[in-house]
């Protein structure tokens, strides 16, 4: 409906188009009136709070309005999952897989609009959205087929007449919470396989991109997701959040997956862990690229710069600590600088050819500069880099209207030491530290004295360097002549340390996140017949031969 009028509430969430209610927006751009997604209605939050969803590069450019949704909202949400759980959980695994195809056929259909709206959301690229959209997809394919795979087994029991067998077994109602900057494949990575498993899932969109995860759920029950099974519900991670992580205390849930900041994820821990209920943790990172002698470097240097500065390093596996062999530290540091100064940014929407765009919000902005702000005053020296972005203060680099969007200068600490607090901590955005390694044995020590544990990267053609190195790092992700970033649907996800509790999306190995094993014991024999006691003996007999004189 146009002109700003209200459609009542309680729709079914494939009744009607698109709530637009305005069409004078930027360059025609229409502003949209959100919803929640509930047992596959349309709901506003039950106080009728809202918030605005607005395009970081353009600020003007309003995406639309969605519902702040309240404690009860998530209740409500809470309560259509639990609804659902019984039919879909009892719904055939290959059925469940149909329904996944449908929706990663529909993403396909859809992928060039999908990219574009999370680019116009959030700041990524068009590049960059593409391949997460098409991540999104991969994950839907790979699952697809899963649903005839969801095996169990059949064990050989020790007594006679007696079946042994393990099945998969859904865990219930899983809470999912992601951050904004993967905000289609992240969520996908996450839900695709928890209702492959027959879980149904209570999802609070990230703040910063509630359009698109509101487009996604649309697309899902288009595809003939049952009513329940997805439930959305927008809002602030300190309200909508954690009124999903409180309901774990509730009894409520039986599953949280967090992708966040570490510290949130300990406190999410918490909880689950009082209450032995199961929880998926993916956290922060401060991801080391050690480049060896041995090294092309001019491969070295490209798997650096993406990894510092793709997404404006808005990634939990962006480059963190560069470390650098002493012997080739110099002319790395020189080529590296090259590239740096030379950095395009700007609004890929416009303009083509952009490294990267904008900074996901105003408040990503605002925690960046204040870590890169601490980062000045711990010894290290900045060898590019100046902040934020303006007309008056711009990069040679960078295209198009610095003072519409949220924009910021790539940055780069050189001299950098262990005991230095940025050499530890996570810097959120586009900035690397560079540290300086002695030899081999010193840059492996470097590359695992961080508190994180999630990726890491080396750049050798010295093939028992190449071997330690994986072998020794402690992380969960190491990539062998290519950057710290980069996942595939098929290829575990995830991290140890202060980067996670071990769990991991994608691949099969997520399955045992989404599942628990049941143990069923079918007794044929009409009788009680008791392990161990009641099994038959074998005795052997003793033969008095020589074997040694055959010897």
């Amino acid at each position: 409906m146009l002109g700003g009028l209200r459609r009542p509430d309680m729709t079914h969430v494939l009744a009607e188009g698109i709530d637009i209610i305005s069409e004078t927006n930027d360059d025609g751009k229409p502003s949209v009136r959100g919803w929640n997604v509930i047992g596959g209605k349309l709901t506003a939050a039950s106080d009728g709070a809202t918030f605005e969803s607005r395009n970081p590069a353009r600020m003007h450019d309003l995406l639309g309005v969605f519902p702040l949704s309240s404690k009860k909202d998530v209740h409500d949400a809470i309560a259509a999952a639990r609804s659902a759980f019984p039919v879909w959980s009892a719904t055939p695994a290959p059925v469940r897989g149909q329904v996944i195809g449908h929706i990663g056929r529909l993403l396909m259909d859809l992928k060039d609009d999908l990219v574009r709206l999370q680019s116009r959301e959030m700041g990524k690229t068009v590049k960059e959205s593409g391949g997460e959209i098409q991540e999104a997809i991969d994950t839907c394919l790979f699952f697809q087929s899963e649903g005839r795979r969801l095996y169990g087994q059949t064990v050989n029991s020790e007594l006679p007449n007696k079946e042994l067998f393990t099945y998969r077994r859904p865990l219930g109602v899983c809470g999912i919470i992601n951050a904004s900057n993967f905000p289609s494949a992240v969520p996908f990575w996450k839900m695709i396989p928890a209702i492959m498993c027959g879980n149904t899932c209570v999802w609070k969109s990230p703040q910063d991109v509630p359009l698109l995860s509101f487009a996604l759920v649309r697309i899902m029950h288009q595809a003939g997701l049952p009513d329940g099974v997805i439930n959305l519900v927008h809002g602030k991670g300190s309200t909508t959040g954690q009124a999903i992580i409180d309901a774990v205390d509730g009894g409520l849930i039986n599953k949280i997956s967090f992708t966040g900041s570490t510290e949130v994820g300990k406190s999410i821990g918490e909880v689950c862990g009082r209450n032995l209920v199961s929880c998926s943790l993916e956290l922060g990172g401060k991801n080391p690229l050690v480049v060896m002698p041995s090294a092309d470097l001019d491969n070295a240097v490209q798997g650096a710069y993406w990894a510092g500065f793709g997404t404006a390093g808005q990634r939990c596996t962006s480059l963190g600590n560069l470390i650098l062999h002493q012997d080739i530290h110099d002319e790395f540091v020189e080529r590296l600088m090259d590239k740096v100064r030379s950095t395009r940014i700007g609004d890929s929407l416009e303009t083509d050819d952009v490294l990267y765009g904008a900074m996901i919000s105003e408040k990503y902005a605002d925690d960046f500069l204040s870590m890169a702000g601490q980062v000045d005053g711990q010894g290290a020296t900045k060898m590019y880099g100046q902040g934020r972005i303006t007309a008056d203060n711009a990069p040679e680099g960078f295209v198009g209207d610095a003072e519409a969007g949220v924009y910021m200068w790539p940055h780069v600490y050189a001299g950098v030491t262990e005991d230095m607090p940025c050499f530890h901590n996570e810097i959120f955005g586009p900035a690397v530290t560079i540290v300086k390694a002695k030899d081999f044995d010193h840059a492996v020590h470097l590359a695992n004295a961080s508190p994180y544990g999630l990726s890491s990267a080396i750049y050798t053609n010295d093939r028992m360097e190449a071997y330690r190195y994986k072998t020794e790092m402690k992380v969960g992700m190491t990539s062998i002549n290519n950057s710290t970033t980069g996942a595939e649907a098929h290829l575990p996800f995830g991290g140890v340390k202060n980067s996670g509790n071990g769990t991991r999306e994608s691949g099969i190995w997520v399955l045992e996140a989404y599942s628990y094993w049941h143990a069923v014991n079918d007794e044929l024999s009409g009788k009680l017949q008791l392990a161990q006691m009641d099994v038959e003996e074998v005795e052997m007999v003793e033969a008095e031969v020589d074997w040694s004189a055959l010897s």
